[in-house]
């Protein structure tokens, strides 16, 4: 019988993997394969972390194949040419593969569709990242949602799909020539620095079993106050399918079902959470010039101010803001930010220093482990007021009263910035006293919030007139 391949993009795991069991379960021997990109935006888009996080994952999945009688291929260069060898190399009958979200992976698979068709094989793609497609959530009109509250209700009413089992045996036929698995100089980026995740499918799954059973109970009380272990920390694993959503969101209604009705609120509340997830999945897809721009039509050609010493601080952690420096240094150290520092740093980037949105998106894909494209983007253009059911322009955080809501004691940002270990938690919640350091080795800050969030008014409400 002629093979089938399955093509792994980011869903990087053998169990409830929607287009492996269907190749698997047509009965002819799979060829798993992986092509590694060289596309032009990768420095763009990602950097080592993720990459190297991606390099491990992959190791994970070649061993776990090898338990389905399979055989990780790997290849490297542009995705639609890899293909076409592999399946002239293999006389491979179909192409089954779960489609990507983003722009970038639809104008691949169009690319695909049409070289099958030339080569006369069946192209076979599948709906697998997200609980929903973003067309099966509309409003009554038809048309896709702009506001995150009346498409979350379609949301959380429509059935989900079930959980997939894993595929007893793939049986790749030998023979098949292969890259080794790769390394992160493959995208000629630096070695990484942070203290990363485990990766892989094992380690996915425990992160999961132990959000489940320990973390969400409690979302609600907790998700907020970074210094706590209150989030599920899934997102790394959902963004290269290490987990699959339909295996959580069943995990996760299961635990609901036997819970006390407080964690019944939790759980909830999570719930929408994944529902935010997939809320930027659809503005994504239904309006992709989100990358270039801003979504709301009368916040384009925002005055930003160019980039200087002041972003670089910021990249840094380095601003004289503790709770904003220690979410910048979380991000170098560890590949994660907390999402409440997310809106924290974003907002400040944006309307404290008034430096465009898209200088941060970029900054935070080029170090997040769990850069996701959409979530990134809908994160960033909601701190900046300009994007799909964003904060408006005139919400703006001050840095000190988010840190004593928060960061009441202090932990959070005594443990990202040393030197302010012995520092009375409670000037973290104001300005400095007589223009005097916290300590010494830490900076004044770099700005005054006030005057700063005067100025953003400003521009908000003269760009708005015009």
């Amino acid at each position: 019988m002629p093979p089938v391949i399955h093509w792994f993009r980011r869903d990087l795991r053998i169990a409830d993997n929607t287009a492996l069991h269907h190749a698997a379960s047509e009965g002819m021997p799979v060829i798993p394969v992986y092509v590694l990109s060289n596309w032009i935006h990768s420095h763009h888009w990602t950097g080592a972390n993720r990459q190297y996080f991606l390099c491990g994952s992959l190791t994970s999945l070649a061993n776990n194949l090898e338990t389905l009688s399979g055989r990780l291929i790997v290849r490297a260069g542009e995705a639609v040419e890899e293909l076409r060898k592999l399946v002239e190399q293999t006389g491979a009958a179909a192409i089954h593969f779960n489609r990507d979200p983003d722009p970038f992976g639809k104008a691949t698979e169009a690319r695909l569709a049409v070289l099958c068709a030339k080569l006369g094989i069946a192209c076979h793609g599948y709906d697998d990242v997200a609980l929903h497609n973003p067309a099966a959530v509309l409003t009554q009109t038809g048309n896709p949602y702009k506001v995150y509250t009346p498409y979350s209700r379609n949301w959380l009413f429509i059935e989900k799909p079930a959980p997939l089992p894993k595929p007893k045996s793939l049986s790749t036929p030998p023979g098949i020539s292969s890259l080794p698995l790769p390394s992160v100089s493959h995208w000629e980026l630096d070695t990484p620095i942070a203290e990363l995740s485990e990766p892989g499918e094992r380690a996915a799954r425990t992160r999961m079993d132990r959000a489940v059973s320990e973390i969400i109970s409690g979302y609600s009380a907790r998700r907020d106050l970074p210094a706590e272990n209150g989030t599920s920390r899934l997102s790394q694993d959902l963004r290269l399918g290490l987990i699959s959503i339909r295996t959580l969101y069943r995990k996760v209604t299961e635990a609901r079902a036997s819970a006390s009705p407080s964690a019944q609120t939790s759980i909830d509340i999570y719930i929408k959470e994944l529902a935010w997830r997939e809320f930027y999945f659809a503005i994504l897809n239904h309006f992709p010039h989100v990358l270039d721009h801003e979504f709301n039509p009368n916040w384009v050609g925002l005055p930003w101010y160019e980039p200087g010493e002041k972003f670089e601080l910021w990249k840094n952690g380095r601003t004289g803001f503790p709770i904003v420096d220690a979410g910048m240094r979380q991000l170098l150290a560890t590949g994660f930010m907390h999402n409440r520092l997310r809106m924290i740093t974003a907002m400040f980037l944006t309307k404290d220093l008034h430096i465009d949105w898209k200088l941060g998106e970029s900054h935070f894909m080029q170090h997040l482990t769990d850069g996701e494209i959409a979530s990134n983007n809908g994160g960033w253009q909601w701190s900046a007021g300009t994007g799909a059911d964003a904060a408006p322009y005139f919400r703006i955080q001050n840095p000190w009263s988010q840190t004593a809501k928060h960061d009441p004691d202090g932990k959070y940002i005594k443990r990202w910035i040393p030197e302010l270990a012995k520092v009375d938690p409670k000037r973290f919640q104001a300005p400095p006293d007589n223009n005097r350091p916290l300590a010494d080795g830490y900076p004044l800050p770099c700005l005054d919030h006030k005057t700063e969030r005067d100025r953003t008014l400003a521009i908000f409400k003269n760009h708005r007139a015009k």
